[in-house]
């Protein structure tokens, strides 16, 4: 335990930060409307592109059966069907209408630091008998907190993206 200390007040000495670049935090205030009449929870994934439009991190996977997970459209062209790892993984009950506070580490799906650069947070939410939207946002990991507010659709209401350094 000695020797710990002492490497990281080595380090700092040097110039050398012991904080990762893991340090950088998400937040999603993922606000989901009340609808009358049928209503059925919705399913809901949401995941990091880098600037290339591959998928880099599943950040939620909230679902009832495994059936329909290739009616979240997008999601599932670009990670649930190549990758069942992730599928297993991530998944995760559906949510009924209300505000949810979801914070998340800024890795990849293999838990490694994503890099300063271009990316693009992706939300698609479906519903039985319902509607389907899609929300993007593109941001910068460039050092700098960000704060985004998402665009409104039929299925997601006023929400947040916000990064934290």
């Amino acid at each position: 335990m000695k020797k710990v200390f002492i490497l990281l007040a080595l380090l700092s000495l040097l110039g050398v930060s012991s904080v990762s670049e893991a340090a950088t935090e998400f937040k999603i205030e993922l606000n989901l409307p009340a609808k009358s009449g049928e209503y059925h929870n919705p399913y809901v994934a949401a995941w990091i592109e880098n600037a290339q439009g591959q998928s880099v991190r599943t950040l939620v996977l909230w679902r009832d059966g495994a059936k329909w997970l290739k009616d979240i459209r997008r999601w599932w062209r670009k990670v649930g069907r190549k990758d069942q790892n992730i599928v297993d993984a991530m998944t995760s009950a559906t949510r009924p209408a209300g505000s949810y506070q979801l914070n998340f580490k800024a890795v990849d799906d293999q838990q490694q630091p994503l890099s300063a650069g271009n990316y693009v947070l992706r939300i698609e939410i479906i519903r039985e008998n319902g509607g389907r939207s899609m929300t993007k946002q593109l941001f910068t990991l460039d050092g700098e907190s960000h704060q985004f507010t998402l665009a409104k659709s039929y299925e997601i209401a006023q929400s947040l993206f916000i990064i934290k350094e």
